[in-house]
């Protein structure tokens, strides 16, 4: 069999599906990457996969170049011939859904991370964008050789009460999976010595960026001797997006320290007592809080949609700070600063937590079975064994 993940970014494939595409490999599929050019798709012929480029940005509104991205996701779908497409993002899902339909491409699978800019934004440009966007899914994502995979509940519901899916069709996986054996805690962690805290995501103002510097300004301000990393780059695709100038600012203020992009989280994270993510962001289930959890490390989120699903219970599996409130966030980065049996203990139950329900190769497999429910047919593999300790 030959399945196409086709996504907004080479970074998108590589970070969040490769390992999804090296479990289909291993059982004897094919697996095409689909996506713009950039940096990390070179990475993927190392792996053993084709990736094809197509001609998109991610960020554009202009007619008639979109014109030309969707005929060419047509030609190329055409051209591969895929038993299943993966779509990954809101604007893939639409394109790709409509193109599949297009190419007779037999199966399609819709997967949407979050709801993004266009539903979370109250901005001018956003609201009028979201009625079109609501459309045009209404339109390419409710067909009956398709599936959509959603990462939360509170997005499921958003589909249904919208009736923008059918709700047979509508899955929730919950996050991309995090390797727990990759992961794992570190006896740095919840140690007596200098604190440190870290948000890693891409530099969006509704991750919550501004309320984190503030934070640090405000305990630094108290005396603490408390850091605060940020790792992540801005995205100059989203328009949300933090100006390179504003974090170099920051870091040369001292206020924080500034990593840009991570290539090798498990030994950043073994370095890290707190992973904070105070994001107002319309969230899927984020990455860096489960892999977080998965390293042991004690959390601090907020009760948004997709954060929830990590933090469920305020102080025993992590705590809970509400948005937009700096202050709030201080405060509790003082309390793990102070009872260090309280931040040890909170990274105990998040790494619990990681391996009973957001270990990959238990996503990866809940993937699979979405295949074959659409497929009508049991894909070769079977179910995967065990979990991590």
């Amino acid at each position: 069999m030959k399945v196409i993940f086709y996504a907004n970014t080479d970074w998108y494939l590589y970070n969040f599906r490769l390992s999804t595409a090296q479990r289909l490999q291993a059982d004897g599929h094919e697996v095409v990457m689909l996506s713009p050019p950039g940096p990390f798709g070179g990475r993927f012929a190392a792996r053993g996969f084709r990736w094809i480029t197509l001609p998109m940005d991610r960020a554009s509104l202009n007619p008639l170049r979109e014109a030309v991205t969707f005929r060419h996701l047509v030609r190329v779908l055409r051209r591969e011939q895929p038993d299943l497409l993966h779509n990954f993002t809101v604007k893939c899902a639409v394109y790709g859904g409509a193109a599949a339909r297009l190419a007779g491409v037999p199966a399609t699978v819709n997967a949407v991370a979050g709801l993004g800019y266009v539903f979370t934004s109250n901005g001018l440009k956003a609201r009028c964008l979201r009625p079109l966007v609501q459309t045009l899914m209404r339109a390419t994502l409710d067909h009956r050789r398709s599936l959509l995979v959603l990462q939360n509940p509170d997005d499921a519901d958003i589909f249904r009460r919208a009736r923008l899916v059918a709700r047979d069709r509508i899955h929730v996986i919950r996050s991309s999976g995090v390797d727990t054996s990759r992961f794992r805690p570190s006896s740095m962690s919840g140690s007596e010595g200098r604190l440190r805290v870290l948000l890693a995501a891409r530099l969006l103002w509704e991750k919550g960026i501004g309320e984190y510097v503030e934070a640090a300004r405000l305990l630094r301000k108290q005396g603490r001797d408390i850091e605060f990393v940020l790792a992540g780059a801005p995205d100059p695709g989203n328009p949300r997006s933090v100006d390179e100038a504003q974090v170099e600012r920051w870091a040369a203020e001292g206020v924080i320290t500034w990593l840009g992009h991570v290539e090798d989280m498990p030994a950043l994270l073994s370095t890290i007592d707190v992973m904070t993510l105070p994001s107002y962001y319309r969230e899927g289930v984020p990455k860096s809080l489960i892999e977080g959890a998965a390293a042991g490390l004690a959390l601090i989120t907020t009760d948004q949609p997709g954060c929830r699903e990590v933090v469920t219970r305020h102080g025993i599996d992590g705590l809970v700070v509400p948005p937009r409130n700096a202050a709030a966030l201080a405060q509790l980065v003082a309390r793990l600063d102070d009872d260090r049996t309280l931040l040890r203990r909170l990274g105990e139950r998040a790494r619990e937590k990681a391996i009973a329900e957001f270990d990959e190769r238990m996503v990866i497999q809940r993937t699979i079975d979405v295949y074959e429910r659409l497929l009508g047919t049991d894909m070769p593999g079977g179910s995967l064994a065990g979990t991590a300790s």
